[in-house]
């Protein structure tokens, strides 16, 4: 089998890359960013382009048996930047699969395209209700694929709750960064919610049985998520009972917070997007019966054991890690909540 990963330079990418690493003869990984082909399977070709650009597309993908399509601009991108990449990137991966008698695609969506629903857990019919640019263009993304399977290909979409894991920086890395420093975890809201969450090594078996399975058991569309989960109180507060220092969990008023972190989003003064702090509060969880019914897929970790298991890897590689940017795999710039942090 020969794999082609979009955004294969990314978290979930260098995942998946290395979770297909015995199960493929080869992968390509596609990705405007740089790739440590160090880190990835002797058997990956990385091709260092744009699913915006057709052309080079078509190419890239010829030969290949299946696609996981996970190239995505995320919400702290331009806005032009996330509805070009995820809607006509989306569509330029749809196209040159067909045009080259790929079997099937796997899409990697999100469960933002819910918006904050009242209602849980959700259903993979309820409503879709995106948030910002980014859980719009996932909305629209899904649509193109429907448009794609009416035309024959085979196109499950995956739609996973947050995930984490070992090397997932980002916004878990000013948590991390926080418990060590043993201060008090602030949290939207006073925490009884239940906020499920997903490693990505139970994702990146989800995406392998959608790969592999039988056409009539995958052409659908599947949420993911942690089997085992708390509240946000029970979860965060495991993760600081393993750090053993003084971190704790501190409840702060939503109705006060919440907008506060909404002017500093707008004037880029913190890196938690709307997404983040518009649902912190929430109830946020989705059903994964049908992934469990039609692939006989079981997450393995629960809430409290995946962030555990990503903040030890934080502790072993912290010294490693450098630069700041826009990606899950590298620190984001904690900008106001660097100052906060100093004053609690």
């Amino acid at each position: 089998m020969k794999v082609a990963i979009t955004g294969g330079a990314g978290f979930l990418g260098y995942h998946v890359c290395n979770y297909l690493n015995d199960k493929c003869d080869e992968i390509r990984v596609i990705d405007i960013a740089p790739l440590n082909t160090e880190e990835y399977p002797e058997n990956t070709t990385y091709f260092n382009l744009d699913v915006r650009d057709k052309t080079r597309l078509l190419k890239a993908l010829d030969g290949v048996d299946m696609i996981v399509h996970g190239a995505a601009a995320l919400p702290l991108w331009k806005k032009d930047d996330i509805f070009t990449t995820n809607i006509d990137g989306t569509k330029n991966v749809l196209e040159a699969a067909l045009r080259n008698g790929v079997k099937r695609v796997v899409y990697i969506s999100s469960t933002a395209v819910y918006g904050v629903p009242k209602k849980h857990p959700i259903y993979e019919e309820d409503p879709l209700v995106g948030v910002g640019p980014y859980g719009e263009t996932k909305i629209i993304a899904e649509g193109i694929c429907k448009e794609y399977r009416d035309k024959g290909l085979i196109v499950p979409i995956i739609r996973p709750k947050t995930f984490i894991g070992t090397g997932r920086m980002g916004v878990f890395q000013i948590l991390y960064d926080w418990v060590e420093s043993g201060k008090k975890i602030p949290i939207i809201g006073n925490g009884k919610n239940r906020y499920q969450l997903l490693e990505v090594e139970d994702l990146a078996n989800a995406i392998y049985l959608t790969l592999t399975l039988p056409p009539e058991k995958v052409n659908d569309t599947f949420n993911v998520g942690a089997k085992e989960f708390g509240t946000v109180l029970e979860d965060v507060g495991a993760l600081c009972e393993f750090a053993g220092n003084r971190a704790r969990v501190m409840a702060t008023p939503a109705r006060i917070v919440k907008p506060m972190l909404e002017i500093a989003w707008a004037l880029r003064l913190s890196p938690l997007y709307k997404w983040v702090y518009g649902t912190a509060d929430t109830d946020s969880f989705v059903s994964i019966e049908k992934a469990e019914e039609n692939l006989g897929w079981e997450p393995k970790y629960s809430n409290a054991e995946a962030l555990i298991r990503s903040y030890k890897w934080y502790l072993e590689h912290k010294n490693e890690l450098k630069g700041v940017g826009i990606t899950h795999r590298v620190a984001w710039k904690q900008g106001i909540l660097g100052l906060i942090k100093q004053l609690i």
